[in-house]
This record gives structure tokens, sequence and C-alpha cells, in this order.
């Protein structure tokens, strides 16, 4: 997928834990395995429960359990969001997944947390527990990027909000534990995945630990985890227990301090990159002149006898060099500044998120540990990726494709967003470094084949209630990277870059959008399909390289307006984001707008921008604002910078250093916007047309020494004139209301 020139060594695979390591664990013996065939999803022998049948919905009450004919659940997946029957939905995907295999798999759906009687609504899972805070980070669900409640819950009924705690995973891992002490707990999901090691904590500002020691769950996976939560189920169901399955990709687990199984090495992750000072090596006449020099040619003899005598040099072919170093990388896990340095050193914290990224390629990617006050945290190396059939079979399961009935009437504003979307690829390599896309899914793109996203949009059409034949969106993390990858799956398994795109596009990167526009054309032809919008946002510097794709776009596929993502103007913030420069979005919207008046057809770009970015001044957002009202951009949604855990950007904001580079005392330092007044005034500065903000934006031009932007003309970007009833200060909060919003005391 990556990379010019890579020294790393290409197709490296991961080697499972062996039987007989000196801890308490029984770990089972597998040998090391081809990453590019891993065991098909599809290709399970059946667990015996099939015979019940596919469940209308995966059951979340005992009655429901009882209709089936089921006396318990295999799985009991606790969710904070309402239950959904469709693929965007983790908890009814991976349900669905598991019932294909066979398991009985319930539901529970936002429990009541403040004890555990909910959580014994469908009494003792057979095999575990999965727990999942839901789409979306519970923090990030609860809380703006100003640390405020917010006042609505869009994956809940009626967007009702306080419907989950906060910390989700923790509570509702705590609450099973109660219920149930010798059930087993599995985490999993965004939340789970974005705090698999030690993080910063945006909401408490301070860095936490992994969130395994906070759960004790007995295993977390991570990503998506279909690979091993599959082959977890049949290996409990097999009579294995949890804590002894120790093999799986795309799983952490929490080990005694030092425990490392037989045969493997450990390499400190200086060994991967070296932070902080360079100590000088001993002198060497110091320590000869501390010897005395009437001793020195004495041993030097008495060394030249201790010395093993030269054996002949034999010279190793270069494919048996390559099968020696790959087989020690195999069995090598490198070791991440514990949590007590990481927490208390913003170097040593850079450094660890620096190193997690350079070894998140499921190709080469090692395992690592952290140690946690006397446990280690072991982190196994990324799940491989669905191959197109696996992902078509996820996708194919038999979803009712709706909430569940139990909802009743009730809106789900999550549901009514992409009730009529059909999602044709997961992962990004665009490496986004404020996007938690890359922590989560990875970089390698898995797309679906046409013949199986063209049957999902029948399905919208033939059974999908109000339905009038528009396909609202098409696409997926991006709309425009289905089918691209590394021109050479050697490069792909070897790269260590953080971005195919940035700081430009990768040599060896395809950047075909045929498939894509065969795809667009197949899709809009079908019966009854009128119109397939795109609604996903574009990658514009690789839609640029496509002027037939652009071209289809815009005569085809935008409802009047399309959403692009440039988040700035300026290099300072664009090269600490990892996004392109603004020439690029200049040359798309040139294509845009040509291929717009050909089609007859009025179109506009939607640009969407961030405030506040780490590696952003004042005089930047100033710029951008300038750059706003030149093309007459009037943003009404705007969004503000939010760090995060594990993202690249928040290792900026909470360290201030740079982790795309080596990172040492003295290394780049990035400029972090932390007060809620300047954070204010970036984000004023993308809506200088908002007469609330003329007052603010006025002060700062005054300060920065622009008075001369201030003014009633077109020149000008805030008048001199205040419209009465604007730009006053916000009411003073009561201190009950104050209390109520504020966030809790933190664990």
């Amino acid at each position: 997928m990556r990379s010019r020139a890579v020294k790393a060594l290409a197709g490296s695979e991961w080697a499972s834990l062996y039987r007989g390591a000196s801890n308490p664990l029984t770990i089972r013996s597998m040998a090391p395995t081809n990453s590019a065939s891993p065991k098909p999803l599809t290709s399970y022998r059946k667990y015996w429960a099939q015979r019940f049948g596919i469940a209308p919905f995966l059951p979340m009450s005992r009655a429901e359990m009882e209709a089936l004919g089921w006396d318990s659940c295999d799985v009991i997946i606790v969710t904070g969001d309402a239950y959904i029957d469709h693929p965007s939905f983790g908890m009814a995907l991976v349900g669905r997944l598991l019932e294909a295999q066979g398991f009985r798999v319930g539901i529970i759906s936002q429990p009541d947390w403040h004890s555990p009687d909910d959580f014994r609504r469908l009494g003792k899972p057979n095999l575990f527990f999965g727990v999942t805070a839901g789409n979306m980070d519970s923090m990030v669900n609860r809380y703006t990027a100003d640390r405020k409640l917010r006042s609505d819950d869009a994956y809940t009924p009626n967007a009702e909000p306080n419907r989950r705690p906060d910390r989700a995973v923790i509570v509702y891992s705590q609450r099973c534990r109660e219920a149930y002490p010798d059930a087993g707990l599995v985490i999993g999901s965004i939340e789970a995945s974005l705090r698999r090691i030690a993080h910063y904590d945006y909401w408490s500002d301070k860095v936490r630990r992994s969130i395994l020691p906070d759960t004790k769950a007995d295993i977390l996976l991570y990503g998506n985890a279909e690979r091993a939560l599959v082959e977890l189920a049949h290996r409990v169901a097999k009579g294995e227990a949890i804590e002894s399955i120790r093999d799986l990709r795309g799983s952490a687990f929490m080990v005694p301090r030092g425990w490392r199984p037989e045969g493997w090495t450990e390499a400190d992750s200086t060994t991967v990159d070296t932070p902080g000072a360079i100590h000088a090596h001993p002198d060497p006449y110091a320590m000869e002149a501390q010897a005395g020099r009437g001793d020195a040619p004495a041993a030097r003899e008495a060394q030249a006898a201790a010395a093993p005598r030269v054996q002949p040099i034999r010279f190793h072919t270069r494919e048996e060099r390559l099968a020696a170093r790959q087989a020690e990388r195999a069995q090598t896990v490198i070791r991440l500044p514990s949590y007590e340095q990481v927490k208390d050193d913003p170097v040593l914290y850079a450094h660890a998120s620096r190193t997690f990224h350079l070894e998140s390629n499921p190709g080469n990617a090692r395992a690592l540990v952290q140690a946690h006050d006397a446990r280690d945290l072991w982190l196994n190396p990324p799940p491989v990726p669905l191959g197109t059939p696996e992902m078509d079979s996820v996708y194919g399961l038999p979803y009712a494709r709706a909430p569940h009935p139990s909802y009743g009437s009730a809106k789900i504003p999550a549901w009514e967003m992409i009730r009529f979307s059909v999602n044709i690829m997961r992962g990004c390599f665009g490496g986004c470094t404020f996007c938690s896309i890359t922590e989560h899914e990875g970089r390698i793109i898995q797309s679906r084949s046409e013949e199986s996203i063209l049957h999902e949009i029948e399905e919208i059409r033939d059974k999908t209630p109000g339905f009038t034949g528009v396909i609202s969106d098409m696409g997926g993390p991006t709309a425009n990277m289905y089918r691209m990858a590394c021109k050479d799956p050697k490069i792909e398994s070897a790269c260590r870059r953080l971005s195919c795109v940035f700081p430009d596009i990768c040599e060896n990167l395809g950047t075909d959008h045929a498939p894509l526009i065969h795809l667009y054309r197949k899709a809009r032809q079908l019966p009854g399909i009128k119109k397939v919008l795109i609604g996903s946002g574009l990658r514009y510097d690789l839609a640029v390289r496509s002027p037939e794709y652009v071209k289809e776009l815009a005569m085809h596929h935008v409802g009047g307006y399309l959403k692009i993502a440039p988040e700035h103007i300026e290099e300072g913030p664009l090269s600490k984001m990892m996004k392109p420069g603004i020439a690029s979005y200049d040359r798309f919207k040139a294509m845009f707008d040509q291929y717009s008046r050909e089609a007859g057809k009025e179109q506009y770009l939607i640009p969407y921008f961030i405030a506040a970015h780490p590696g952003t001044t004042d005089e930047d957002m100033l710029a951008l604002a300038v750059w706003l009202k030149s093309n007459d951009f009037r943003l009404d949604q705007v969004q503000t910078f939010l760090p995060t855990p594990l993202a690249l950007a928040t290792a900026m904001y909470h360290t201030g250093k740079n982790p795309l580079r080596k990172v040492t005392q003295t290394s780049e330092a990035v400029g972090v916007v932390r007060g809620g007044r300047q954070r204010r005034l970036h984000k004023a500065f993308l809506r200088y047309h908002d007469p609330e903000n003329w007052p603010l934006l006025r002060e700062a031009l005054r300060n920065m020494g622009r008075s001369d932007l201030i003014g009633n003309g077109r020149k000008h970007l805030v008048p001199s004139f205040q419209p009465a009833g604007t730009g006053k200060p916000p009411p003073r909060r009561s201190p009950r209301r104050h209390r109520e919003n504020r966030l809790p005391k933190q664990p």
C-alpha cells in the first residue's frame, strides 16, 4: 500500500505464543502463519446451537428467548446504543456474525447501569459477555469539544440524552462482573480500541492507564475484530479458558510483570525510535588510564587469550538472511515506556505514541508490551484485514435492517441518517492525525464486491420502509478509496509510512477510480433507483488524478452540495494534520465547477475546517477567515479540535511535541491551543459573519495589529458597528446549572 524506500522486513508474520512458558498460564502452541491466507470466517464448523435457526431479531428479553426455544444465550452483547439490526451498527454486525457461526446471541441495549440487576435480564452467558460502548466513544457521544454535556444522543430512541454512562465500557464491565463474577468478559469496539494502551484523556486532562485493568476484562479485541471474535468464541466453546488464549491477533490482555512466551525476545522501544537526549559513549582512554598504564599490555594479552577462536566465515544467501530476520522479528515484543513513565514525561509519551503507530501495519507489526504497576499489558499485532469474500459474507448476513420492534414508533436519528445508505469499504490510508479511523480500522482498504453492494441496494429498495428511490450515500470512511491498494503486496507488508498520501501520494499506491466509476454506473441503472448520492467525505487529492471520476460524480451523484474537508489552508496546521495543501482543493474545485456547468447544474462544495488544531496560530486562523470571506463561504457548522485517545494529534496536544518525527527534548515543538478563550477565538474566525463573534474578533484583530480589517467595506473582515441585541457575553449560569453540566469527578 505504501512507501518508496522500505528497509523494514517484508511479509513477516507474528508467531503465536508457545506452551511451557514460565508462568501460570497455559498457552496453545501454534506455528507462524502466512498473513495472506488466514483462516476464512466461513470455514469454521458451526456450533451445535445452529439448529435453532435464524432469529428475526436477536433477543433482548427472556420472552423473546423462550419464543425462539432458547434456555440460555451463548454470548450476550452489552451495548450503549439502541439495537438496530443493520450492519452499520456494531452490535448487530458481530451478533449476526456469531449467529452465523451457530451461537445464540442476546442483546442488552442501554441497560440501567446503577445496579447489576438489568445485566441479569438474559441470564448468565454460556461463553462470555461482549461489552461495547456502541458506535461512538461514550465521552465523545456525551460531551462537546468544550467539555459541555450534549443535549441529545443520536443513537438513542427520540435522541434522549443520558441513556449511557461516562466511560461506558468500564461501567458496563463492572456491572457484568457484579451480576455474574465467573462469567467470561470480552471488551471491544471503538471505545476499548482507542484505550488499549496508556492514553491521554481529554476529559480528565491526564494520562489514564489502559482500559483493561479498570474493566477487569479477560481480553480486549480491538479494531475490526471479526476474525478474533469468531476464533475466540469457537475455542471457548470447546473448553479453552479465555485467560489462556493469548495468541489472537488484534487482542490485548494483562499478564504478570516480565512474562514472555518461551523463545521470545524483548526489544526496547528505543530500537524503533530513539527518544530523549543521546548519551555519550564512555571514553576508552579514560578507562585505560584508570587501570594504569603498566597494566594495559597485560590486560590486552588476557583478553586475547580469553577470546574465542576465530571461525571461518560462511556467507548466507539473501533469502536465508531474510528468513532468519523474519523469524527473529516474529518472536520479538517491543516494550513501550511504562504507564508510570508516560503519565509524567511528555517526551516519553510522544515517543510511545510514535512507536505505537509505527507498529501498526498488519504485515510487519510486532507485539507490544507496556508495564502497568506490577503487571504488563500485552498487545498482539493488528488483525489481518478481511478479504472481499469475507466482507461480502459479513454484510450479506440476514439483518432485519430495522430497529428492534420494542422501540415502537420512536425515531432514532442515527438510523434515520443511514437507513438508505450503503457501506462499500473499510479503512483509510490517509492517516489524518486527528482522526480515529487509522487507530481503529487501519490503513488497508477492505472492499466489498460489486455484486454484494448492488444486492444490498436492492434489499433497501425492496425491504426498507419509506424508500423513495434515492440512495443517500454509497461510501465509507472516505468516498473514493474503494478497491485502492498498494501495487505490490510485498511493499505493502513492509511499509512503515504513517500515510500513503502525505506529504505526497506514494508512487506505489494504486489510485485507479475505474472500479468505483463502474460501480456508480451499475448502481444507478438498477430498476427503482432514481439517484445515488455520495455523502461520505471525498479525498480530493486522489480524485483530481481521475478527471473521469470527478465528471461522473458532478454529473450524476451530487444533490446540489458535496462535502469536502480541506481542514485548513495554512502549511503549519496542515503539516500537523497530514493533509494536502490548498492547491489540491483548488484543482478539484475547478474540475467540479467545470463538470457541473457542463451538466447544466448549479452545485456547490461544502468545505469543512477545524479550529484550534495543534500547530495552529491566531494568524493561521485569521488567514483562513480572510480566505473564507474572499471565497464567499459562510459556514454554519464548524468543528473545534477534540483530542481523542491514541490519535497523533492528541499526542501533540498533550505533549507539545511532534510525533511525526523523532521525539527528543529539543525536537520540534508544536503550539497548542488550550485556553477556552483562544479556542473560542479560533472558532469565531471560522464564523466571522456571525454578529455574536464580532466583539471577540475586533479585540483580537486590534491585538494582532490588524485593525485594518475592521470596517464596513467589502475588504474588511468584521464591521465596526454592532447590531442591537448581539455580541453580549453569555448569561452567567446559576451554580446549580453549572454543577449539572460539569464533568463528573474522574475515577
